[in-house]
């Protein structure tokens, strides 16, 4: 399994502006340059992190972004299932689409759907905070 790099993006949008202090914001510019990731895939990460309150941008001259709640309130778990839309491990997972002729009495679709349902029990139990409880060493990888 491998989450999109839209996953990936979002998760460090959200652990970079979630050390920031609260009268503190996060640029898209900083964070392009912190992870060397395009401007312009910011942007769209940025606008849908928005449209799903868990990010505040503020427009200006000065402005930028600050988390739209508490880092404790942001599950890493809800979060994952929000922007990854495909789960489907095998073609089993889909009953649309499944042509596997031994699905009926094959044992791995439900062996992977146990492992699926314990990756997400996981990440269910971090929120955003548990990612940044290491900030002193973060922000020194992070430059800043």
């Amino acid at each position: 399994m491998n989450l999109k790099k839209y996953t990936d993006y979002s998760l460090r949008v959200l652990i970079l502006t979630g050390m920031k202090s609260e009268q503190e914001l996060a640029t898209i510019k900083e964070i392009s340059t912190v992870f060397h990731i395009s401007q312009e895939h910011l942007r769209k990460v940025v606008h849908n992190l928005t449209k799903l309150e868990l990010i505040e941008s503020i427009r200006g001259r000065n402005g930028g972004i600050r988390l739209a709640k508490p880092a404790e309130e942001i599950n890493v778990g809800r979060l994952v299932r929000v922007l990854e839309n495909d789960f489907v491990l095998l073609e089993c997972f889909n009953k649309e689409t499944n042509h596997c002729i031994i699905s009926p009495a094959c044992t791995l679709k439900h062996v992977l759907n146990k492992a699926l349902m314990a990756f997400f029990q996981v990440l269910d139990e971090y929120t955003l905070k548990d990612l940044i409880n290491n900030e002193q060493e973060l922000r020194k990888l992070m430059g800043i």
